[in-house]
């Protein structure tokens, strides 16, 4: 979810849930003013009956208006002081239908009798009034709603775009391009700081880089020399003269590590340059095609272990370089052939969608970190650098590979698309 899209919820749900809220509030706040409005108007009409009864020593006519009653009735003896407010109905004789009112009930002593006073007032002008003045808030609410939502949408993304701008130039930002990050004019600080401090971030990166790729460049080609005047001299050695049997284990043990040593090097060189996107020669490759080969050079050792080999592709063509490739599919048959058992088999699938490549093995205990460097069973002779290269070729490319075992086979899969 964009920041734009999260704040622009967050502020609308906000600010329905307080205007909501206070809306409530406000209406509860008139309503109480306008039925204390009523109440005091009752109780001026309760204190002229009270002042004529007191003159004139008998009571008012009981009369009904048009928003307004009076009626009498005696009060029980038991009665002394009774005078409460409440909600009530009022016949309208103009509009012959009942309407909300407010009532009043006191008493009024007359040549000492009690006599119980019931004033009524209609509430439908106070009604009317609360009912105009909550669509007004409610209108003037949905109004402010739809104003504050268009300027979130429009002016804020608009505030935003110098940040969109500076992360999309993030997002291909190259280290080994000269082109810099660049600057996004804006007025707004925050951003002008970030824009600074993207560009000095990409500078020293830039730097390190080229400090590390000198570094490897030259640790590369140190490193070859010592280890071919190494195999010189042990050419030269073994020639010379003749060796005990101890002797000949020994160079053997020499042989042995110079030549793990030399691989080593050049798969460690390998994910360098591919981790850094050294490699490029893309092109289109038929990965039928490719598969085939793979199957011809690995015809003599399937066959020295007794392993069957099954094919099931299609055509498929896809875009990588084809150095990488070969080195792909070499990682992966070579590790369906080490790590099978006597008399097992190879599946190969290919498809639209994926390439598969299963064998027989025993299980084994480091499947969730199959694809680390220089992660390996007990068993295996290899460096634990093959898979570790075929997931970062899969990653430079945009593919995915997994692994699953299904009873005694194991699978990797290669998606082509994530």
């Amino acid at each position: 979810m964009k920041l734009t899209t999260y704040y622009n919820r967050v502020n609308i749900i906000t600010s329905i849930v307080v205007l909501i809220a206070t809306g409530v509030i406000y209406y509860l706040f008139i309503h109480l003013i306008l039925t204390n409005k009523l109440d005091k108007d009752l109780a001026v009409e309760e204190e002229e009956i009270q002042q004529y009864t007191r003159t004139f020593q008998k009571l008012p006519l009981p009369a009904s208006y048009i928003d307004q009653s009076v009626s009498y009735r005696k009060a029980p003896k038991d009665s002394v002081t009774v005078r409460d407010f409440s909600y009530t109905t009022y016949f309208n004789l103009k509009e012959k239908e009942e309407e909300p009112g407010r009532r009043l009930i006191t008493i009024v002593e007359l040549k000492g009798e009690h006599i119980l006073v019931t004033i009524t007032k209609s509430r439908v002008e106070s009604e009317d009034l609360v009912r105009v003045i909550l669509l007004i808030t409610l209108g003037v609410t949905i109004i402010l709603l739809g104003c504050l939502f268009l300027i979130n949408r429009f002016v804020l993304n608009r505030l935003w775009q110098p940040f969109y701008n500076i992360l999309k130039r993030m997002k291909v930002f190259e280290v080994t391009s000269s082109e810099h990050v660049g600057i996004e004019p804006t007025r707004i600080d925050e951003f002008n700081e970030l824009t600074q401090s993207v560009n000095a971030m990409a500078e020293r990166v830039r730097y390190d880089y080229k400090e590390l790729k000198s570094f490897t460049d030259n640790a590369s080609h140190e490193m070859m020399t010592p280890l071919a005047v190494i195999n010189s001299k042990l050419d030269s050695l073994v020639q010379t003269d003749v060796f005990t049997e101890q002797q000949g284990a020994l160079l053997e043990d020499i042989y042995q590590a110079t030549g793990r040593l030399s691989r080593l090097h050049q798969s460690l060189l390998l994910l360098a340059k591919i981790e850094n996107n050294l490699i490029g020669d893309i092109q289109a490759i038929d990965l039928k095609e490719l598969i085939a080969q793979k199957a011809r050079q690995f015809e003599e050792l399937l066959e020295r272990d007794g392993l069957k080999l099954e094919v099931i592709v299609c055509e498929k063509t896809i875009n990588m370089s084809r150095y990488l490739a070969d080195i792909l599919l070499n990682n992966l048959f070579s590790n369906a052939v080490r790590h099978n058992i006597k008399g097992g088999k190879i599946i190969v699938e290919l498809s639209n969608v994926k390439l598969v490549i299963g064998n027989t093995g025993k299980d084994f205990e480091t499947k969730t970190k199959l694809f680390d460097r220089f992660s390996k069973s007990n068993e295996s002779d290899g460096m634990g650098l093959g898979l570790a290269i075929s997931k970062q070729v899969c990653n430079l490319y945009g593919y995915q590979i997994d692994y699953e075992q299904v009873k005694k086979m194991h699978y990797f899969s290669i998606f082509f698309d994530r």
